[in-house]
């Protein structure tokens, strides 16, 4: 029995020495968790968007499933146009005119320039991310909240895309979702 114990307790020890110690996660590394979660990092629990808007046509951005819903190209639209909107914000940046009216954050898309749309989407979002990797503590706490709506609502409208892209029959279910 004595001797059991003496071999436990020696691997304890060893376990314990061996263990590396973890270090505590930043308020900045979630930030850019959450926000490359929806923007390009293939990893998590859901499609990020530019795995969402990769490879449609611009035909196909622009279908509409006669419901009422919105189209692939108006969420990107959407997505763009808030993401932007509270960069400037974070950047003290003057935010463009807007009436207040949602639909017509969605309603300005433009199917002729679904292409720049991609990049655009790309573009704001990795804007964001350099703006959470450069800027100082202090900001970083303030925004925190800022962040996770971002994050939450990204997600929110990039489920939309997919789901449109499954009704319409352009989603293939091999891109990465789990």
């Amino acid at each position: 029995m004595i001797k059991r114990m003496a071999l436990m307790a020696m691997l304890m020890v060893a376990v314990s020495m061996g263990a590396e110690e973890k270090k505590a996660v930043t308020l900045r590394e979630v930030l850019l968790a959450e926000l490359r979660s929806t923007h390009n990092d293939n990893k998590d629990w859901f499609v990020p968007a530019n795995v969402a808007v990769k490879g449609l046509t611009a035909e196909q951005a622009n279908w509409k499933d006669g419901k009422g819903n919105h189209s692939v190209g108006q969420l990107a639209y959407h997505l763009i146009f808030w993401n932007r909107r509270n960069l400037m914000r974070l950047k003290g940046e003057p935010a463009e005119k807007f009436s207040g009216n949602n639909d017509e954050t969605f309603d300005a898309f433009d199917a002729k320039k679904w292409e720049e749309t991609v990049k655009e989407l790309d573009n704001v979002m990795t804007e964001m991310e350099k703006w959470v990797e450069t800027a100082d503590e202090e900001k970083l706490q303030k925004a925190a909240h800022v962040f996770a709506n971002i994050s939450t609502h990204n997600a929110y409208h990039i489920g939309q895309i997919i789901y449109v892209r499954k009704e319409q029959g352009s989603w293939d279910p091999n891109n990465g979702i789990r």
